[in-house]
């Protein structure tokens, strides 16, 4: 399907917002790309992190849309997410992957590799190219560190099931740009 939005409305269902990012570029502290790749979590998705409630962890999830939830994965990895929905919903979008377009000099260097299409394919490598720690968790998309720019044409747009996770495996909440290089995995 190819779609152009001008705007997100953040309190949408998670899996819309989700779908409407990709194509969109997002910039943090002026280093970052184009979304190439999302997931969406929802509070009555048994993969969310909301599913079973309200903790210290998850806790940014439960706030207000428009902000990031940034945690630690299997202890090594952090992870970028919109929060979507209302307050209080528990839904959030994960970036799993840019096309880096600005500040490729500086992703390279915190990554420690020149390949361009490895830099932020997957959500732990997103974090590490734009230098996103637990520190950013609960920061506001509308703050002076981040800028959420729209796409310049129509974005082609393919969904499948979400990856890396071993509930509700079967639910088609990934979006990709179709025929993107730079995905953390290929749609099939």
């Amino acid at each position: 399907m190819t779609d152009i939005y001008t705007s997100i409305d953040f309190s949408a269902p998670a899996h819309e917002v989700a779908r409407q990012l990709i194509g969109w570029r997002f910039l943090f502290a002026g280093v970052g790309g184009r979304i190439v790749e999302t997931e969406a979590y929802d509070r009555e998705d048994p993969a969310s992190h909301s599913f079973s409630g309200l903790t210290r962890r998850n806790a940014t999830m439960f706030g207000p849309p428009g902000h990031l939830y940034v945690y630690r994965s299997y202890g090594i990895h952090w992870c970028l997410n919109f929060v979507c929905c209302e307050a209080g919903h528990g839904a959030g979008v994960l970036i799993r992957a840019l096309e880096p377009l600005s500040g490729l000099d500086v992703m390279q260097e915190r990554r420690g590799l020149q390949e361009q299409r490895l830099l932020c394919a997957g959500p732990g490598r997103v974090c590490q190219a734009l230098a996103i720690h637990g520190e950013h968790d609960g920061m506001p998309l509308d703050s002076p560190t981040c800028a959420l720019l729209p796409p310049t044409g129509p974005v082609a747009v393919v969904s499948g099931p979400r990856i890396g996770i071993t509930k509700a495996r079967d639910v088609s909440w990934r979006f990709g740009l179709e025929g993107s290089p730079y995905l953390s995995r290929r749609f099939r």
